[in-house]
């Protein structure tokens, strides 16, 4: 694609938004990239993705303000559109993505980490949500994930004061889960998606989808849909075998892949 990139690792998608010379803002084309690599991903084959951007200044700076700045209503309604389906998609994909944020994360870079199941960001990371100074507001699911993730309190005072906030405070407010060296990044990164790569991808799947889909619910119907996806896990090789594997007291050491079925 012309503005991202992506490479398999084994098991591990990797794919990096590639527009350095504009800190790889976020623009119709960039976002059109995005859901025709994502198209292309092989859910055979790949386990977990990492989302990030090329470069050590920026994972995403934002949205191209150049772009939106002549919008009109209609068009700017379309552009949040756009970018909301593609996140959303990114959310609710089948297997997990990572988000390893190296650098300016703001606005629609921060709305696209978000979107991501987790993140974990270098030291020189910056997050926030300053539509407010450019007289908008958030349009790519900022005012909704932002709340969900660090409360109504905190997302107001970032997002109504246009606030930026470094690596440290994002891990403290709950925004980032880790926060390593700029060079240790992508290491880090690929340790964390191996790692869940080597577990059940049917468990994976199902996991994320009772965690996503349980948020939305209340408690009883949440728990209901538990059920229903602890049970859909039973009569599958990656079930029969994880737990004979567990019971076979003469087990040889090193334990066999799961097979995804």
């Amino acid at each position: 694609m012309g503005f991202v990139d992506y490479a398999a690792e084994g098991q591990v998608g990797v794919i990096t938004i590639n527009r350095p010379k504009a800190l790889n803002a976020l623009n119709s084309d960039v976002l059109t990239d995005l859901a025709a690599v994502l198209d292309g991903v092989d859910l055979d084959q790949i386990r977990c993705l990492i989302l990030t951007g090329a470069g050590e200044k920026s994972f995403v700076a934002g949205a191209d303000i150049g772009q939106m700045s002549d919008l009109s209503i209609a068009e700017a309604a379309a552009f949040s559109k756009q970018g909301n389906d593609l996140f959303r998609r990114i959310e609710t994909f089948p297997i997990p993505v990572i988000a390893a944020v190296n650098g300016f994360a703001l606005g629609g870079g921060c709305e696209i980490s978000m979107s991501c199941d987790f993140r974990i960001c270098s030291e020189n990371a910056i997050f926030g949500q300053p539509e407010v100074g450019l007289g908008i507001i958030p349009g790519f699911g900022g005012t909704q994930r932002l709340a969900r993730l660090v409360g109504p309190g905190m997302a107001k005072q970032m997002i109504y004061g246009g606030r930026n906030i470094k690596a440290k405070e994002a891990l403290r407010i709950g925004l980032v889960n880790d926060v390593c060296d700029q060079e240790d990044l992508m290491a880090k990164a690929m340790k964390i998606a191996k790692g869940i790569a080597s577990q059940a991808p049917i468990a994976i799947r199902q996991a994320k989808k009772a965690i996503n889909e349980g948020l939305e619910l209340g408690m009883d119907d949440a728990i209901a849909l538990e059920e229903k996806l602890f049970g859909d896990c039973f009569e599958t090789e990656d079930q029969k075998y994880g737990m004979a594997f567990f019971l076979d007291k003469n087990k040889e050491k090193v334990k066999e892949p799961f097979k995804n079925r």
